[in-house]
């Protein structure tokens, strides 16, 4: 098996042809491993792009609530900002998750 095999590589084309891709591999600026970062970084940024997309898609859906109505503007300046009628008290609940309740 040996004496097939080392013939073939003292040919000068086939030993080429083995430091070739060795150097591609593992030398060059951008072998396996650079590669592997290159795809990883690649399925991060593909994950933000979506996670940005539903987030416009989220921001475009309460615009539109916003601008559809006064009422709409008021219930969510009161709720979100914690604004107030001059006249008013506002009493803030949390329960144990750590979310408000506005009362």
């Amino acid at each position: 098996m040996m004496k097939k095999i080392l013939p073939r590589l003292k040919n000068k084309y086939v030993l080429s042809i083995i430091c070739f891709v060795i150097w591609i591999a593992f030398f060059d600026d951008n072998n396996f491993i650079v590669q592997y970062h290159y795809r990883q970084k690649l399925a991060e940024i593909r994950h933000d792009e979506q996670f940005y997309k539903d987030e416009i898609e989220k921001n475009n859906r309460e615009l539109h609530y916003l601008t559809s109505s006064k009422k709409n503007l008021e219930t969510y300046a009161r709720e979100k900002y914690l604004m107030k009628k001059p006249n008013e008290d506002i009493f803030i609940f949390v329960d144990e998750q750590g979310k408000r309740i506005l009362r």
